[in-house]
């Protein structure tokens, strides 16, 4: 078989994205290049964790429909970030990944306003966030949120986004 692409190697060993599937619902009126921007945070995070395959669903919401989700789900009765649901079963395999991650848009643009940066970059922080959560990461205690946070830091820096702005407090 003839290699028709000068300079790639043969299709059988090139890395293939069709393997994540990166569905995000929008809210009405949200830009198209906030969820190619989040479908992006995303594969980079799955790629440097060596996932083969994923399917993870997005949902960009608003702040009284995050509050719902965190209420039903987590027992606290105010909005959050993000929120992250693993949907695997015990017999997945080990670098498959299968979730949703719900992001407040809301929150990522009162959040983008005080650090000084994009709405864009704030939601690609979130869904970074989101998926290291699928992944096994927990940020419950001091040296686990180190950890994750470090992370976040080195995929969003990968992506362009500048490590510095990602002020957890």
């Amino acid at each position: 078989m003839r290699n028709e692409r000068p300079g790639l190697p043969p299709p059988r060993f090139r890395i293939h994205h069709s393997a994540f599937t990166i569905p995000v619902a929008r809210r009405k009126g949200e830009a198209p290049k906030t969820a190619a921007e989040v479908r992006k945070a995303i594969r980079a995070a799955l790629l440097r964790h060596g996932v083969v395959k994923a399917r993870i669903s997005v949902a960009l919401v608003n702040d009284a429909a995050m509050a719902r989700l965190n209420r039903d789900y987590l027992g606290h009765n105010r909005p959050t970030d993000v929120l992250s649901f693993d949907l695997r079963d015990e017999a997945s395999a080990k670098n498959t990944i299968d979730g949703d991650i719900a992001m407040s848009v809301d929150m990522a643009v009162k959040q983008a306003r005080k650090r000084g940066h994009a709405v864009e970059a704030e939601l690609a922080l979130y869904a970074v966030h989101g998926t290291l959560h699928l992944l096994g990461y927990d940020d419950r205690r001091r040296t686990g949120a180190a950890r994750m946070h470090a992370m976040e830091s080195e995929i969003l820096s990968s992506l362009g986004w500048q490590c510095g702005m990602w002020n957890t407090e």
